[in-house]
């Protein structure tokens, strides 16, 4: 293969947007038969940043996979992974356009890593092209994209695995099994956590990049220039491409949880408060939020702080020794962990200790799947990865129809909730040694959502029908024309 250059992608990746609207009516299967031992899967992987980075070593490495296609909309990058592919002795289509990828006969399933405003479209894009599918967590950019995911899946016959690769952790049923059969009482609440910094994206006058197809990478999101600095990473704090951290690392949080208490289901009710605070730039979504899942069982949050302990600091504040991952409040003690973890009593002791390997095997199951032509055995079928990432997406929009509060009014909103009020008032605490002023700047809470049983909102707590009407249209995005997902399969 000759060297790859940006100028050479751009020069010959003819994208043709009008008539290449992959408008697949249901390809056929590559694999319509189980395969053999010796038959490798034919995979091509969309998205080459940080995670699909990751997916490529990660294949070139299995016996069962071939990698045989790359695209990434960045020309650079994808010169980058091509160079990485071809050092791992894999010769690759490579391509900027996602559809040129997916028409292709010798692609038997695709890794999806791109920004998460893709995620869905392409997902249904590859069932129609009879293609199997792994997309990384969110699963979608909004909640009705996730229920068509579902419906694609099941309509094309398809094997579609979610990236939350906890499921495939192989010891972590150790410690569920340890909660679940009494050993530490019955569990009472959940505190999901993410404390990891993210600093100023910067805010300047808007731009286009040059060195893509900037209209492709938007894809079925609105063509809005820039204002942050990057184009890459920093797309996770904007409504539009994003979701903030809740549905980032979130879904994995509360995955766990779900996992553990059994409770996969949507909760009787959703509500999510915080702000953005301390950074003055492009950013839209909170870097200090909380997010509450009122189960009737055991209710859990979610909460991300974005800042560190104090001003000045690289490391940063923790509920119980943890930083990233879930506290199980149990009658005997707690459970804190993530990958693997441990048992404490009241005083601090720890009482059993478990390790974790992150799920390791997750793209093996996938592929086991693809190959056997099984969608039971997966570890996260596309069902499970929406109704964890659905959760994240019902938060944030409880958050985005909220309204600034007098901090004694967000209080009462939780109250009913004792630890929700103990997290809140860390909450309050970590922004003041931040020196926010939650009177100058108060904190946004949203109402209590209540979901339906049709991924819709029955109805809102103490809200006027405006607001409802709001909450309803952000269940779905809009989709630009070539770039809309159908509305029956």
């Amino acid at each position: 293969m000759k060297h790859i250059t940006r100028r050479s992608f751009v020069r010959n990746s003819a994208l043709a947007l009008g008539a290449a609207s992959l408008a697949y009516r249901g390809g056929t299967s590559a694999w319509a038969q189980v395969l053999g031992s010796n038959d490798a899967v034919r995979v091509g992987i969309i998205g080459l940043g940080w995670k699909g980075g990751d997916h490529l070593k990660d294949l070139l490495t299995k016996p069962e996979a071939r990698v045989v296609a790359l695209c990434d909309v960045d020309s650079e990058i994808l010169a980058r992974q091509v160079e990485v592919a071809r050092a791992g002795h894999a010769n690759v289509f490579a391509t900027t356009d996602p559809r040129r990828l997916l028409e292709r006969n010798d692609v038997d399933a695709v890794v999806i890593a791109t920004p998460n405003h893709w995620h869905a479209l392409l997902t249904v894009w590859a069932c129609q092209a009879g293609k199997d599918v792994y997309v990384e967590k969110p699963v979608s950019h909004s909640v009705w994209e996730g229920t068509r995911m579902v419906e694609a899946a099941k309509h094309y016959g398809r094997v579609v695995q979610a990236g939350t690769q906890t499921r495939s952790d192989q010891t972590m049923p150790q410690w569920q099994d340890y909660i679940r059969e009494g050993h530490t009482g019955k569990v009472q609440w959940i505190h999901a956590v993410t404390y990891k910094m993210r600093g100023n994206i910067g805010l300047r006058q808007p731009w286009l990049p040059a060195w893509l197809d900037y209209d492709l990478y938007c894809g079925p999101a609105p063509v809005t220039p820039l204002r942050r600095d990057k184009l890459h990473y920093d797309w996770h704090w904007s409504w539009e491409t994003g979701n903030g951290d809740l549905a980032n690392l979130g879904v994995h949080q509360l995955d766990i949880a779900a996992w553990l208490t059994g409770q996969e289901g949507m909760p009787r009710r959703i509500l999510s408060l915080g702000g953005r605070y301390v950074h003055e730039d492009a950013a839209q979504t909170p870097n200090v939020q909380i997010t509450v899942l009122d189960y009737p069982d055991v209710p859990m949050i979610f909460e991300n702080r974005g800042l560190p302990a104090k001003p000045g600091v690289n490391y940063f504040d923790h509920v119980r020794g943890c930083r990233e991952g879930i506290v199980v409040q149990c009658e005997n003690g707690y459970f804190t962990g993530y990958h693997g973890g441990a048992f404490f009593d009241h005083e601090g002791k720890r009482v059993k200790q478990f390790q974790g390997d992150g799920g390791a095997k997750h793209m093996g199951n996938f592929l086991e799947a693809v190959r056997s032509r099984k969608p039971d055995m997966l570890a996260a079928p596309i069902a499970t990865g929406h109704r964890s990432t659905a959760k994240c997406l019902y938060g944030n929009i409880s958050y985005r129809v909220g309204r600034p509060a007098p901090f004694a009014e967000v209080r009462e909103s939780v109250s009913s909730l004792p630890f929700v009020v103990d997290a809140l008032e860390s909450a309050r605490t970590h922004l003041e040694v931040h020196g926010a002023d939650l009177e100058q700047k108060p904190l946004t809470v949203g109402p209590w959502l209540y979901p339906d049983s049709k991924d819709g909102i029955a109805r809102i707590e103490g809200a006027d029908n405006a607001v409802l009407a709001s909450a309803r249209e952000l269940l779905r995005d809009p989709m630009r024309e070539g770039y809309r997902i159908p509305e029956k399969f």
